[in-house]
């Protein structure tokens, strides 16, 4: 029962936080400066029958209320409308797109655990020399922006070593995968940095609890006492910030795609943007927001798996 009335609650709360996300969605073409027709025909010449055919297609002389009812249905039953500019489905352009994004953002998400765990457990349990150089490379990485991390790995890792491809995003699952390297690098420097840090400070604060003591008083060895006792009490606060760092890689992935010319959803977010096509704006962005949600949905149930002294019902 107690399992049951925890996902009904997380289940309510997605479905709340979704409405409201997916209203305020919706309300950007009309918050914006100008009439919503100017953004749905772009700055495109248009003929007054083809304004009306635009006005009767998007409702716009219907209420603000009435019309987010009919696009919320439509979002429901899979049709995100049409591109303006692209003069296919949003869906279809959706699909085509949504593997790159997905497989570049799982690819940062490893490298980020992996590294950010990583560095942050050795900076925290070696205090001295060690310490000093990974709380200095983190200090660095958590400086430099995305866009030039992602400049300094094509030109020393692609142009001058030759080591990776630059651009593109290649083709079958080993290919992508080898394209993707440098592009999930640069999404994961700065949260990997941030994830060493928070981890470093977690370790430092569990090696000074009592019941580390007590561990090590019974003549239990160090490696055992670091993984037991440190580490798996450390992973509460790494959670929260893994969790909550791999839902913005998303927003972060917009910008990388930009840089190493991939086809993801971040790119035809950026050119859909350029060429005023604010239907395929108003369904990359109600993903971009779902998939936030959902994400922190999942580390709220990790918890319960992290820490079994987390009741589902939210109290210790």
């Amino acid at each position: 029962m107690a399992l049951l009335r925890f996902l009904l609650t997380r289940a309510a709360t997605l479905v709340v936080v979704t409405l409201s996300a997916s209203f305020l969605v919706f309300s950007l073409m009309d918050l914006a400066p100008g009439s919503p027709l100017t953004f749905l025909l772009g700055n495109r010449s248009a003929t007054p029958e083809q304004v009306a055919a635009v006005r009767a297609e998007y409702r716009l002389d219907d209420p603000f209320l009435s019309r987010y009812g009919a696009w919320l249905v439509d979002v429901l039953h899979g049709d995100l409308g049409r591109s303006v500019a692209y003069k296919q489905s949003v869906l279809d352009l959706l699909s085509t797109r949504v593997t790159t994004t997905v497989l570049l953002v799982a690819y940062a998400a490893v490298i980020i655990a992996v590294v950010g765990l990583g560095l942050g457990v050795l900076a925290g349990a070696r205090p001295g020399r060690l310490d000093a150089v990974i709380t200095g490379i983190t200090t660095a990485f958590l400086a430099t922006p995305v866009f030039v991390s992602g400049v300094a790995l094509i030109w020393i890792f692609a142009v001058q070593l030759g080591w990776f491809p630059g651009f593109g995003g290649g083709s079958g699952l080993v290919d992508r995968v080898w394209h993707l390297t440098l592009p999930a690098i640069a999404l994961s420097l700065a949260s990997a940095a941030y994830l060493a840090r928070i981890t470093r400070a977690a370790v430092q604060t569990e090696l000074r609890g009592e019941h580390v003591e007590t561990a090590r008083s019974r003549g239990m060895e160090s490696g055992y006492v670091l993984r037991h006792h440190v580490v798996r009490n450390s992973l509460i606060p790494v959670t929260t910030v893994l969790g909550l760092t791999v839902a913005t890689l998303i927003a972060g992935a917009v910008v990388v795609e930009n840089v190493f010319a991939l086809d993801g959803l971040g790119s035809l977010l950026v050119q859909a943007i350029l060429r005023s096509d604010f239907v395929v704006v108003q369904a990359v962005i109600l993903v971009l927001v779902v998939t936030f949600v959902l994400v922190n949905t999942v580390v709220d149930v990790l918890y319960t798996v992290v820490d079994p002294r987390i009741s589902l019902a939210g109290g210790r």
